[in-house]
C-alpha cells in the first residue's frame, strides 16, 4: 500500500464466500434518500429528513468456463450465477471487499439478489460479463482486528 492508497486488485466482490471468477472490476454504491418535508413555511427552500437507504454492487469478469488447464473453475461463473440465482429468484449474502483477513481489512456483506446480467462477445477480442446486484436489507460494515 503506497502513500496510504489501497490497490483496487484487492478488493472483490464474494458470493457466500466465492469470488467471483476472472473479476476484473467492482463498484459498491451506498445511498440515502432523504424525504421531503418542504411546505409553504420553508421560504421557498427545500428542507428535508432522513430517509431510506440503500445499497447495490456491479461488477464486471472475464467470461471463461474453464481454467488455462482445461479444469472447471471453482469460482463463481455467469454460469454459476445465472443458475444459482436469477433461474431460481434466490437471494444471497454478498460481500464486497477485501476477504483475505489481514488487519484492518475492510470489508461490506448484506444480502442481495442478482438484478441482472449480460454477456459481451466482441470480435477478436476477450468476452466479459457483467452482473448486477440490489442489496436487501441492511449492508454490515466491518474491519478485521
Amino acid at each position: 500500500m503506497a502513500n496510504g492508497q489501497l490497490n483496487g486488485t484487492d478488493l472483490g466482490v464474494y458470493i457466500g464466500g466465492t469470488l467471483i471468477a476472472y473479476s476484473t472490476s467492482a463498484t459498491l454504491n451506498i445511498n440515502h434518500s432523504p424525504r421531503s418535508t418542504s411546505n409553504k413555511e420553508d421560504g421557498g427552500w427545500e428542507t428535508a429528513m432522513e430517509g431510506y437507504r440503500n445499497w447495490d454492487v456491479s461488477a464486471d469478469a472475464l467470461y471463461a468456463w474453464v481454467d488455462p488447464a482445461g479444469s472447471a473453475i471453482s469460482n463463481k461463473t455467469l454460469s454459476d450465477i445465472f443458475t444459482s440465482y436469477i433461474h431460481t429468484r434466490t437471494s444471497f449474502e454478498l460481500t464486497f471487499g477485501a476477504n483475505g483477513g489481514a488487519t484492518n481489512d475492510t470489508k461490506y456483506v448484506g444480502t442481495a439478489w442478482l438484478t441482472s446480467a449480460s454477456l459481451s462477445a466482441p470480435n477478436e477480442d476477450s468476452s466479459t460479463f457483467s452482473v448486477s446486484f440490489q442489496g436487501s436489507g441492511s449492508l454490515v460494515q466491518t474491519i478485521s482486528s
